[in-house]
């Protein structure tokens, strides 16, 4: 039964935690915009991982498309 005194207010804390970041993340704006996240799989639009990191040897470039067939 003494156990009870320890959890209880534990348990409590961590829920005012939870809310605490659930409100500041609400404030934030981190869940402004959740159909863009979505759609953006969709859309045929990417940039190269490897930005700046060119060939500087003058090795002529290579497709990126994982989907083209090398000849």
């Amino acid at each position: 039964m003494e156990i009870m005194y320890l959890l209880i207010p534990l348990s409590v804390g961590v829920v005012l935690v939870i809310l605490g970041v659930f409100a500041w993340a609400i404030n934030s704006g981190q869940f402004e915009d959740l159909e863009r996240e979505g759609e953006r799989i969709l859309t045929d639009e990417r940039e190269p991982v490897d930005t700046g990191q060119g060939s500087s040897r003058g090795a002529p470039e290579q497709s990126r498309d994982p989907f083209t067939i090398l000849e």
